[in-house]
């Protein structure tokens, strides 16, 4: 029986997983969560046909995309939006739909070729975002499976995005109540560092933003420095 590796550590995609499982069971699925166990002596005894890799945030090793298929699901309409943070670099950008695009993994970052792209709502907190994504994924890797597609070299303008880092998270400089909701929102998620803004004692972290015509409700908390 042919194998499929399934590479991420958010636990949504564990509820994808064994949908997955259950609906293409001609193939043996192999759930990967743990950075420690990606690792290309684990991948040969494996040998699978697909490495579906829907969310990760590592580098895929060059000795294991060379020899496997390794297909990501990146939040852009590739080639605009290659790089880290596609989520929030599109939120701060004004977006509100992009698409998710399955790409195979080769040199360069999320410069591989295309196999299909399905759109995506960015309404909604970060989880709420991933949870609609995780969904749209599954469909995905269901159609690449059945209709066996082949991807397509990448075409139109190249945009990069940085990857965002901890403190781009302050909330203290924004001027508007758009742009403090949106910050609050594009980092409502497990595994992000939410927005935030601190004073000599203490630092304010905030989520599940309300924007409320003239105010903003959201749940705060309060750490002690």
């Amino acid at each position: 029986m042919k194998k499929i590796i399934f590479l991420s550590e958010k636990r949504w995609h564990i509820e994808v997983f064994n949908e997955l499982k259950l609906k293409h069971n001609n193939y043996n699925w192999i759930h990967i969560d743990n950075i420690h166990h990606f690792k290309l002596e684990k991948i040969k005894k494996i040998r699978p046909e697909y490495i579906m890799i829907p969310h990760w945030s590592y580098i895929i090793p060059k000795e294991i995309f060379s020899e496997f298929t390794c297909i990501v699901f990146h939040m852009t309409d590739l080639p605009f939006g290659r790089g880290g943070s596609p989520l929030q670099n599109l939120i701060i950008r004004g977006f509100e739909k992009t698409k998710i695009s399955a790409l195979k993994v080769t040199h360069g970052i999320d410069s591989g070729p295309i196999y299909i792209k399905k759109s995506l709502s960015l309404e909604g907190t970060a989880h709420e975002i991933m949870l609609r994504a995780s969904k749209i994924i599954k469909k995905m890797i269901s159609q690449i499976l059945i209709k066996k597609i082949m991807p397509k070299k990448q075409s139109g303008d190249i945009i990069k995005f940085k990857r965002r880092t901890p403190k781009d998270s302050d909330i203290s400089q924004l001027n508007t109540l758009t742009k403090i909701h949106d910050h609050i929102r594009m980092l409502d998620c497990d595994g992000y560092p939410l927005a935030f803004f601190e004073n000599e004692y203490f630092k304010f972290e905030f989520s599940k933003s309300k924007l409320i015509e003239d105010k903003i409700e959201a749940y705060v908390r309060i750490i002690k420095k």
